[in-house]
């Protein structure tokens, strides 16, 4: 059972790192989403989350480097105020008891994932505004939120980093993934130090961590590559309806509900119909901006046949000179 677990646990952390290498969030949301439905404590979740995330975002990094996707004043910028929310998080979640941690930062990890369906759902990857500089002002109170979100709910620096900067249209999205993903290297060693000062080494599995990590570094250079490639809109939708649906069950099953089997089907019910409906609707608009694009591509290139036309022998009526008769 135990060789079953790390293997799960290792493909689990090859899937996050995928999706969070591609869109630059929700590795930490997927990987403590899974420790906590099979019934780890939710400090020690984050912290065995956090502490895989030093090598896999080290890593991704590092991927994303070599790529071109960094900014590193980005990085700079929000990195640091991102560490020191980070432990602050930490070091209050090490001290709530678990019957109180567990349901709260399921209501954290749900609200994230609705946050990543809705965004991806209707509004994709914005753009605009390209090349404006990222003011110091709006990247530090941000990576402060971020940081302490992240420790506190398992996840949360790419929720709410990165559709923040995307929002602003300020830096292309390739280098708005690459920067969060590569700040976040900070993030999870501030994390980390953070609960071995609550923790110690409490509840957090060595074995479970490197499992994590493991499959993270195989996706990590694969993710980012895949950042140019992968349609973000429709993973997005479905990551996010993954988190949300993962985290109601935990709520439903908690001492704040209690609900019965009936009223959690029925729940469950109405979350597959939504995520089925933003699924549909993601790659329908998917499928929509990429014809759109295309034509967009195609009109230019069928104005310029007329113009090649319209050279001297055109103009004097000249004829045709064939070579080769």
């Amino acid at each position: 059972m135990a060789v079953k677990t790390l293997i799960l646990l290792a493909l689990a952390g090859l899937g996050a790192q995928l999706v969070d290498g591609s869109l630059g969030m929700a590795y930490g949301v997927t990987s403590t989403t899974l420790l906590l439905a099979v019934g780890t404590n939710p400090a020690a979740a984050s912290a065995t989350v956090h502490l895989a995330e030093i090598g896999t975002t080290l890593a991704s990094g590092a991927a994303h480097w070599r790529f071109g996707n960094v900014d590193w004043k980005v990085v700079a910028k929000i990195g640091l105020p991102g560490a020191v929310g980070a432990f602050a998080g930490a070091t209050f979640l090490s001290r709530l008891s678990t019957d109180v941690a567990a349901p709260v930062m399921a209501l954290i990890l749900l609200a994230l994932g609705l946050y990543v369906l809705g965004r991806f759902t209707f509004l994709g990857l914005p753009e605009g505004n390209l090349g404006k500089p990222l003011r110091k002002r709006f990247l530090s109170p941000l990576g402060l939120v971020a940081g302490f979100l992240d420790a506190t709910g398992g996840g949360g620096w790419g929720p709410v980093g990165t559709p923040a900067i995307l929002a602003s249209g300020r830096l292309e999205p390739r280098k708005v993934i690459g920067s969060i993903d590569t700040s976040e290297f900070l993030v999870a060693v501030a994390a980390s130090v953070g609960f071995l000062v609550g923790l110690g080494s409490e509840g957090v599995d060595p074995a479970w961590a490197a499992a994590l990590l493991a499959g993270g570094l195989i996706a990590a250079p694969l993710a980012a590559w895949l950042v140019r490639h992968v349609p973000p809109r429709l993973l997005g939708s479905a990551v996010g309806g993954l988190i949300v649906l993962t985290n109601v069950r935990t709520i439903l099953r908690s001492d704040w509900v209690a609900a019965g089997d009936g009223t959690q089907w029925a729940v469950y019910g109405v979350v597959y119909a939504l995520w089925a409906a933003a699924l549909a609707y993601s790659f329908k608009e998917h499928r929509r901006q990429s014809t759109a694009a295309a034509a967009r591509t195609a009109v230019p290139a069928q104005a310029a046949a007329p113009a090649a036309e319209s050279g001297p022998a055109a103009e004097t009526g000249a004829p045709e000179t064939r070579v080769g008769g």
